[in-house]
């Protein structure tokens, strides 16, 4: 039973939110800006602090326990046209082909992966995150990014209010004896604020070109990417048409489309090629 906890993720996401909240009460505790504001009778920063932690606890833990886009079934009718009509468009051999997954035998569909430590298949996988205890992929990356923006609003703040909670002493022992609690709660701050940020400004790059961590790192490997030269990317529509699809269209695209109509290069617009979609409500 116990590892059957741990697998799912529970001891870390416990670990996460009672981090946070430790953190937290830290900084109201000492003699910070939250303090004082407080002893003045001033409670709306206070208040809005904490709201906006609460914010990102919720939204932590619905992208980590959120499906992220799980194959379920086996991949039906992903290319909407014949055979001819797909060797009309490309050449055979860069017509794209349902791949079978080793482990969990159903096809996947393009920008699809298997997890290992999910055991599952999931559609546009992105990376499994350890912080999370989930994978990042087509159902929750949006949600993801919407997490890593308030996780650093959050952060930035607590590092500002941390800093004003540092009161000077006669000796460098009675400093450290008066402040070592606050100045742990601003490492760790510290520490977190630099990860998130440099997990915010990756993902944003690769969502405005349209790629995932697993293309980028993987690229190599993944056939449907080796034919496409090192820079080329079949599935990018241009930074303003990634970014509206990414974080407004609630929808499953069929990326077999998108990739046969960029190597056709006919030029079908990126309108066009997002209409090539199937309804998936989130």
């Amino acid at each position: 039973m116990v590892q059957n906890i741990f697998r799912s993720g529970f001891l870390v996401r416990v670990s996460h939110t009672v981090l946070t909240f430790l953190i937290t009460l830290v900084l109201f505790l000492h003699n910070t800006d939250l303090r004082r504001d407080e002893d003045q009778g001033e409670f709306l920063g206070p208040l809005l602090f904490f709201l906006l932690v609460m914010g990102s606890v919720l939204l932590y833990l619905t992208v980590s326990l959120m499906d992220p886009g799980f194959v379920l079934t086996d991949t039906g009718k992903v290319l909407q046209c014949s055979d001819e009509e797909v060797e009309s468009m490309v050449p055979r051999s860069l017509t794209p082909r349902l791949r079978r997954c080793g482990y969990c035998l159903l096809q996947q569909p393009m920008r699809a992966k298997h997890c290992q430590t999910c055991k599952q298949c999931v559609r546009r996988y992105d990376h499994h995150c350890p912080w999370i205890e989930n994978c990042v992929g087509e159902r929750n990356h949006r949600w993801f990014l919407v997490y890593l923006l308030v996780q650093l609003l959050v952060l930035l703040w607590a590092l500002h209010i941390a800093l004003s909670g540092f009161s000077p002493s006669a000796s460098w022992q009675l400093w450290l004896r008066a402040n070592g609690i606050l100045l742990a709660a601003l490492c760790v701050v510290t520490v977190c604020s630099l990860v998130t940020l440099l997990l915010l400004g990756s993902h944003l790059y690769l969502v405005s070109i349209n790629c995932t961590t697993w293309e980028f790192m993987s690229r190599h490997r993944i056939s449907y990417l080796k034919g496409c030269g090192n820079e080329a990317n079949p599935f990018d529509r241009g930074v303003v048409c990634n970014l509206w699809a990414f974080f407004c269209m609630c929808r499953t695209v069929a990326w077999e489309q998108v990739y046969l109509t960029n190597l056709k290069g006919d030029g079908v617009s990126p309108s066009t090629s997002l209409s090539l979609t199937e309804s998936c409500p989130l």
